[in-house]
């Protein structure tokens, strides 16, 4: 029941860690806004809709382990749609691991704690395309050469 993608990024590790630990640099590619505190226990929220702060967002989610520039592990909140199956008690949470190799990065993500049930499933493949896409826009903004992203 977890959630795995694995991408290959021509890229410095350090830089792809910036890329998912900096406020600035998350936006480029993932959510327009973001709080990023990053250390063990800082922020890791992410905004979908900035001019609403209440959906479509992963407000209060925090980072669970902080091991540069190794492993990222944080909270995740679903989207509106599947607020009332994963956005109460017990949160999800994904594990972004950074591995170098000879072409660049290999990143891999897991996404874990779901719950047995129909609603549970259905938020579970709504995510399996939308971490697809989203390491998709990691790999081709980072390999683009323009922006932020691409310089340390």
């Amino acid at each position: 029941m977890t959630i795995i993608q694995e991408t290959v990024i021509q890229a410095d590790v350090q830089l792809l860690w910036r890329a998912w630990t900096e406020s600035a640099r998350i936006t480029e590619w993932f959510a327009p806004a973001a709080e990023i505190e990053p250390r063990a226990g800082g922020k890791f929220e992410l905004y979908f809709n900035p001019a609403d702060r209440e959906s479509m967002c992963t407000a209060g989610c925090t980072i669970l382990q902080y091991d540069e520039p190794r492993v990222l592990v944080f909270e995740w909140k679903g989207p509106d749609p599947f607020a009332e199956t994963m956005n109460q008690g017990e949160l999800t949470a994904v594990k972004v691991a950074f591995s170098p190799e000879a072409d660049g990065t290999r990143i891999t993500l897991e996404h874990t704690g779901w719950k047995d049930s129909e609603a549970s499933r259905q938020a579970r493949e709504w995510h399996i395309d939308a971490w697809k896409g989203m390491l998709a826009s990691l790999k081709s903004s980072i390999e683009s050469g323009n922006g932020i992203l691409c310089c340390k």
